[in-house]
C-alpha cells in the first residue's frame, strides 16, 4: 500500500496542474434586455398602429394592413368572418369620408399579447353598403418576432 501512495499523489498533483493550466473562458455576455415599456406606452404604441390601419383604410392603402395583419388574422363584423387578404382586397371598394376614434381601453392579456378596445365613428360606405355610423371595435395584437400584428379584429354596430 505504501508503494502505491506516492504514485496516487503524482496522479493528483498532475492533474491538479492541468486543471490550472488551462485558460480561464469567458462566459458569454448576456443580450441587453429591451427595456420595460409601461402599461401606458404600450397602449399608445398599439393605439398608433390602430389607428394607421384606419388612415390607411381611409386612404385605400392595402401595404399598412400587409405589414400590420398576421398572416392568421381573423375580422369578424356584420359581413362575417373574413382573413387577411380579404381585408387588404375589400379596403378598395370603399369610400371613407371620415371617422375619429376614443375611449380606448387596453388590457394585456400575456407578455406579448394584448386587447384593444374602442368606439369608432365613422361616415361612408364599402360596396353599396352604408357602414354603421357608430361601432365598438376590440383588437387583439401579438407580439411576433419582435414586432407588434393584428392576430384579431371585431367590430359592433352600436343600437
Amino acid at each position: 500500500m505504501k508503494r502505491h501512495l506516492p504514485l496516487a499523489a503524482a496522479l493528483v498533483l498532475a492533474l491538479a496542474s492541468l486543471s490550472f493550466a488551462q485558460e480561464a473562458t469567458p462566459s458569454p455576455t448576456p443580450k441587453p434586455k429591451a427595456p420595460r415599456v409601461t402599461k401606458a406606452q404600450l397602449q399608445q404604441q398599439l393605439v398608433e398602429l390602430e389607428s394607421s390601419m384606419w388612415n390607411a383604410w381611409k386612404s385605400k392603402d392595402a401595404a399598412v394592413f400587409e405589414k400590420n395583419l398576421s398572416a392568421d388574422s381573423v375580422l369578424v363584423d356584420a359581413n362575417g368572418v373574413s382573413g387577411k387578404s380579404m381585408v387588404a382586397q375589400g379596403i378598395a371598394t370603399c369610400n371613407v369620408k371620415s371617422f375619429s376614434l376614443s375611449d380606448w381601453k387596453m388590457t394585456k392579456m400575456g407578455t406579448s399579447t394584448a386587447l384593444l378596445t374602442y368606439k369608432a365613428k365613422q361616415d361612408g360606405t364599402c360596396g353599396a353598403q352604408t357602414i354603421p355610423a357608430t361601432i365598438w371595435a376590440s383588437s387583439i395584437w401579438m407580439k411576433r418576432k419582435n414586432e407588434w400584428v393584428a392576430v384579431f379584429h371585431q367590430e359592433t354596430p352600436t343600437q
